[in-house]
C-alpha cells in the first residue's frame, strides 16, 4: 500500500454505473483491507468477477511442518545446497523457518504458473537473489529482476512468469499479518517523508494495458493453510480500469538509502518493510561509522525479544565466517550473539562495507522444518569459540 493509482476506464464516482462503448454494464469489484476500514482498490470487470465453481486443486507450495523441538542455539542453513525443484512459482516454495505470523523459505521457479493464484492468508514478499520475470495480475504487468523485492498483497489474483533460460533463486516471506511501509516513514497525509530511506519514485508499479484473456480459467486460493481450486467462467484479467492503493510493487534493494553514524547504528536504521511480528531490513553497501575510535562491526548483543534471521545475498560478510550467498543465519532470542572471533577487532578502521543481505527481526520464536535441517551447518555454534 504505497499510494493511490488510477488507470484505464473508471466512472466519475465509485459505486455508480460504468458502461462500455456499446452500453454494456461493467462490474465493480472492491478489494479491501481490514474489512472496509483500510486501503482498498476498486476494479471494473467486463464480466461478473464472483462467478467461480469449485474444482480439483492440483497446485500449491509445501506448507511448513515442525520437527522435534531442539535446544537453543545459533543456527546456519546453506540454502544453496537444497535440491532445486523443477516447478512453477506456485509450487516451488521450500519452507525453512516459521511461526504463526511468518513462513520464511526459498524457491527456484523454472516455469510460468499455469493457473492464477490468490493468497487469501497472507501478503507475500519475495527478494529476488537471481533471475527475474513478470508478475501478471488484473491490475497489470509488473517486471522484476535480480535485487528486487516484490510484494503481492493478500487476495490479488496473479501468476508469475519467470524469464526463460535464467536461473531463479528467490527468498520468500509469507506475512500472515500483512506487510507494508513502516508508519514512521509517512507524513500525516500518507506521503513518504523526505527523510525516509526511499521515495515514491523508487518503487515500480503494475503497467496496465486493459483487459486480457490468456485462456486460463483455473484459480487456486490459499485460505486457512490449505489450497482450494476454482474454475471461472471468464478471464479474471478482464479489468477495463481500476483505482486504489492495493496493488503489487517492486522495490530494488539498492534503492534503499542507508544511514551512517558517528558510531554503529542499531539494525532498526536498516528497516525497510514492517510486517506483523517482524521488521524486514536491508543491509546494502554503505559507508561505516566515522568516529575516530569507532568499532564498525556489529556489537555483541543479548536480545531477549527477537529472533534474528539474515539471508546473505552478496559481498563481504565481515562479521561472519563460513557464510556465503544463499546462507541463512538464525540467532534466537535468549542467548547473546555477535560477530565471529576476530571480526570485532578487525573492523577497527574500516570505512565501508560491500555486504548485501536481507534481515528479519521476528517477535515470535521460529521453528525449523526438515528442509532447514537437511542443510544445517552442524559446526556453526562451535565456530563462535575463541
Amino acid at each position: 500500500m504505497l499510494d493511490r493509482m488510477t488507470v484505464g476506464d473508471v466512472p466519475k464516482k465509485h459505486h455508480i454505473q460504468l458502461r462500455g462503448a456499446a452500453g454494456e454494464l461493467r462490474y465493480e469489484e472492491c478489494i479491501t483491507r481490514s474489512g472496509f476500514e483500510g486501503p482498498y482498490t476498486i476494479c471494473y470487470h467486463e464480466h461478473r468477477p464472483h462467478v467461480q465453481q469449485s474444482s480439483a486443486c492440483e497446485h500449491g507450495f509445501e506448507l511448513p511442518a515442525p520437527v522435534s523441538r531442539r535446544g537453543l542455539a545459533k543456527r546456519h542453513y546453506r540454502t544453496s545446497e537444497l535440491s532445486r525443484r523443477a516447478a512453477t512459482a506456485l509450487d516451488a516454495r521450500v519452507p525453512l523457518l516459521f511461526n504463526r505470523e511468518l513462513t520464511i523459505g526459498v524457491l527456484h521457479p523454472s516455469a510460468g504458473d499455469p493457473v492464477y493464484f490468490s493468497n487469501a492468508d497472507a501478503d507475500d514478499l519475495f527478494f529476488v537473489l537471481e533471475g527475474g520475470g513478470l508478475l501478471r495480475s488484473a491490475l497489470g504487468d509488473l517486471r522484476f529482476s535480480a535485487g528486487d523485492y516484490v510484494i503481492v498483497p493478500r487476495g490479488i489474483i496473479h501468476r508469475f512468469i519467470p524469464d526463460p533460460g535464467v536461473d531463479q533463486y528467490w527468498f520468500s516471506v509469507e506475512c500472515l499479518g500483512g506487510v507494508g511501509i513502516p508508519k514512521q516513514f509517512r507524513n500525516e497525509i500518507g506521503q513518504l517523508r523526505m527523510d525516509a530511506p526511499y521515495c515514491h519514485r523508487d518503487f515500480r508499479r503494475p503497467e496496465f494495458a486493459g483487459p486480457r484473456d490468456e485462456g486460463i480459467r483455473d484459480l487456486v486460493v490459499k485460505r486457512g493453510g490449505a489450497f482450494h481450486g476454482f474454475r471461472a467462467e471468464a478471464s479474471p484479467l478482464d479489468v477495463v480500469g481500476w483505482d486504489g492503493s492495493v496493488y503489487p510493487v517492486a522495490f530494488p534493494i539498492l534503492n534503499f538509502q542507508p544511514r551512517a553514524g558517528l558510531v554503529h547504528l542499531p539494525p532498526t536504521q536498516h528497516g525497510t518493510f514492517a510486517a506483523q511480528g517482524a521488521l524486514i531490513c536491508s543491509f546494502v553497501p554503505r559507508p561505516l561509522d566515522f568516529h575516530p575510535e569507532a568499532i564498525a562491526c556489529p556489537y555483541p548483543h543479548s536480545n531477549v525479544d527477537i529472533d534474528e534471521v539474515l539471508f546473505y545475498a552478496s559481498g563481504d560478510f565481515s562479521s561472519r565466517r563460513g557464510v556465503g550467498v544463499g546462507s541463512i543465519s538464525h540467532h534466537p532470542a535468549g542467548i547473546a550473539h555477535g560477530p565471529h572471533p576476530g571480526a570485532y577487532e578487525a573492523s577497527i578502521g574500516a570505512s565501508s562495507t560491500s555486504e548485501l543481505a536481507v534481515m528479519l527481526d521476528c517477535s515470535l520464536p521460529l521453528e525449523a522444518t526438515a528442509n532447514a535441517l537437511s542443510v544445517e551447518d552442524a559446526g556453526y555454534e562451535k565456530s563462535f569459540a575463541g
